[in-house]
């Protein structure tokens, strides 16, 4: 597991560069709960981008047959850390979005709509 990347991953570089494209400024680095991988600070928005496997995507996550119990336990704490930190982010008023890598593989452009939309109706 030390070589599974926790930030700059490929879904995160693709969707920063779509939003880049579109003229969407983000920041990258936060002191927030979560650490999210995109954030616009002006408008209190924080943008996760979640892989399938490590937070149990509905869609596709399959459990691994080895060492099955181990997995089902971290899998587990991962999604409720996501959770708690949703709720930690959401007390301290920002918007939180989370997007499923395979959304942004498959959909990039209704990722980025989703993204501009939240924006757009965030007030601050």
């Amino acid at each position: 597991m030390s070589r599974i990347r926790g930030k700059n991953t490929k879904p995160e570089l693709v969707l920063r560069k779509a939003l880049w494209a579109v003229g969407l400024r983000y920041r990258l680095r936060s002191n927030l709960p979560g650490r999210p991988d995109i954030i616009f600070p002006g408008k209190k928005v924080a943008i996760f981008v979640d892989g399938c496997f490590w937070h149990q995507c509905p869609e596709h996550f399959q459990a691994p047959e080895h060492n099955a119990e181990f997995w089902a336990n971290k899998i587990a704490r991962n999604v409720e850390r996501d959770r708690q930190v949703d709720r930690q982010l959401t007390a301290m008023g920002w918007h939180v979005q989370r997007i499923w890598e395979h959304e942004v593989r498959d959909s990039l452009d209704a990722c980025v709509s989703l993204i501009r939309s939240l924006i757009n109706e965030t007030q601050t």
